[in-house]
């Protein structure tokens, strides 16, 4: 092939990396005026738009982590053939891509799910649910700080109709508190924004961190004072202690679909913190290097005492589920604060472990539900307090079959548990065992350090919270698949339980591919902590087509 085609196909192929966006964002606008009597059209529509978007992504993180190659680390997409820093540019390495992949992952498994049922209890629900991918991606891919206000602002607008979607006077209450919080947030993410580009003139963030290694000191003061107020609308998103108040009541209310997948919006949150206290704040920021690191290992750390208590003070499983989600959140807002290089391979193994976890056991909860008595519940907790009258009555069975739905059910919530919990041999344990070698210093990525009360306050922590769940899980599993006081077995269709068996089989094969999964993350890391790699593509990346 000659030069100027392998030329042309190289571009043709650099267009991939803006598919993620453009896919969903299309198939969502086309489905708008389609009637809703014809939601099974809509279903098979955004079925097959998020399948193509998850082989997708799963090429894109192949191809980032590769040696050559068109897409091989880090790559730029310039919108309009400007570049960097006055045009607006997406970017793919590892960590996007990874989030690409979690994210369509999810997404497919919810859009199965709500076929069965959920897309059918309210309006435009496929719409909506390729608006909130259309954002996510985005949010994942830009390598603008403006530009992740619009897509940030895309993933809320659709989330919000996401939240009141089967509507019900709980839904919407929460829904109007998801509403009014997030509108804050993105107020103060304007603030912050504005700021930072009135110190800067830039709101490329590779340009960003360059510019802030020699910005003069009342500047940097302005910079600091906007990335402080941007952290906030972030913290907010990602449930930080005590910013999170509205997180458990949104999350258990929503429909088991869109809470599967809000599992991920709160690590939209993570990932813009990871990525810009590593790349603007890092080593090369001068003074303002591990700016806001103390405020996330405070803050992280309640975040996971907070959801640990609640966790445990849960009756419900949906809440239970959404303190789990607090429970992640501090953990890796905690890892990131407390500035170990080494911990960050590990921090990224548990977010996509905890990710996939929470969103199968969010799904699992309404299938179990099913079979529960409404007053089940408040008669389980009086009989505890006040003992069964019949407790001492004979039994004449020696024993009953469990129903084959009940079996399916209770081995994923035992999975669901073990992961959760964070015990061996499934993904939550080694996640948790490479955070906990990076930070002792066993994984060789650099000397066993000192560890400081911070440090061993977090251990503490990581503990008691998996600690927690295995009790609370216990006393859950307990009165609804060994000790029911209602013989109902929930009718439960295969494509309901089959994206819960995938989620969960998907933790499994993490497990079984720990090594080859921790060297993908341990490279994923090594680039975040080496920024200039990136820096330097961004803003020397040439325009399309060799203009």
């Amino acid at each position: 092939m000659s030069t100027e085609g392998s030329s042309a196909v190289t571009d043709w192929l650099h267009h991939l990396i803006i598919l993620p966006i453009l896919i969903p964002l299309m198939v969502g606008a086309a489905m708008i005026p389609i009637d809703e009597r014809n939601r099974m059209a809509k279903g098979v529509m955004g079925f097959v738009s998020t399948l193509v978007l998850f082989l997708l992504s799963m090429a894109l993180m192949r191809a980032s982590a590769s040696t050559e190659g068109f897409l091989a680390g880090t790559s730029v997409y310039q919108l309009g053939n400007w570049p960097a820093p006055f045009g607006i540019v997406l970017v793919l390495d590892r960590l996007s891509a990874l989030m690409l992949c979690l994210t369509s992952g999810l997404a497919l498994a919810a859009q199965v799910y709500s076929i069965a049922r959920w897309h059918t209890a309210g309006h435009h629900f496929h719409s909506l649910f390729q608006l909130l991918i259309a954002g996510l991606n985005g949010a994942f891919l830009t390598g603008d700080l403006f530009n992740l206000f619009v897509f940030f602002e895309i993933m809320l607008a659709a989330s919000y109709g996401l939240l009141l979607h089967g509507s019900g006077p709980l839904r919407v209450k929460a829904g109007l508190h998801y509403v009014a919080i997030n509108l804050a947030a993105s107020s103060l993410f304007l603030i912050g924004v504005s700021l930072i580009y009135g110190a800067t003139g830039t709101l490329n963030m590779a340009d960003l961190a360059i510019k802030l290694a020699t910005i003069s000191p009342e500047n940097r003061q302005m910079v600091e004072v906007g990335a402080g107020i941007l952290g906030v609308a972030f913290l907010v998103k990602a449930g930080m202690w005590p910013l999170s108040f509205w997180l458990p009541t949104a999350y258990s209310a929503a429909t088991p679909p869109v809470a599967a997948v809000f599992a991920v919006l709160t690590k939209v949150g993570i990932y813009v913190i990871l990525r810009l206290s590593l790349l603007v704040f890092g080593a090369n920021a001068g003074v303002s290097a591990g700016f806001g690191q103390t405020l996330l290992v405070i803050g992280g750390m309640l975040t996971i005492a907070f959801g640990a208590i609640g966790v445990l003070a849960s009756q419900a499983m949906g809440r239970l589920a959404a303190y789990s989600v607090l429970v992640s959140s501090g953990t890796l807002l905690a890892a990131i604060g407390l500035g170990h290089s080494s911990m960050i391979a590990g921090a990224l193994f548990y977010l996509v472990s905890s990710t996939l976890t929470i969103s199968a056991f969010f799904l699992l909860i309404e299938l179990v539900e099913r079979g529960r008595d409404a007053g089940a519940d408040v008669l389980a907790v009086t009989m505890e307090a006040y003992g069964d009258a019949d407790e001492d009555e004979e039994v004449d069975e020696a024993g009953a079959a469990i129903p084959g739905t009940m079996a399916v059910l209770g081995l994923c919530f035992c999975l669901c548990a073990l992961l959760l919990a964070g015990l061996p041999p499934l993904s939550g344990f080694v996640a948790k065992f490479a955070i906990l070698s990076g930070l002792f210093g066993l994984s060789g990525a650099e000397p066993s350090p000192a560890l400081s009360a911070a440090d061993w306050t977090y251990v503490t922590l990581l503990i008691l919270s998996g600690l927690s769940a295995m009790i609370a899980m216990n006393r859950v599993g307990i009165r609804t698949f060994w000790a029911s006081i209602e013989n109902t077995v929930p009718r439960v269709f295969v494509i309901e339980i089959a994206p819960v068996v995938v989620l969960l089989g998907a933790c499994i094969f993490l497990s079984l591919q720990a090594g080859p999964t921790m060297r993908y993350m341990q490279a994923t890391a090594d680039s975040l902590l080496n920024p200039s790699g990136y820096t330097e593509r961004v803003l020397t990346a040439p325009r399309m087509g060799g203009q």
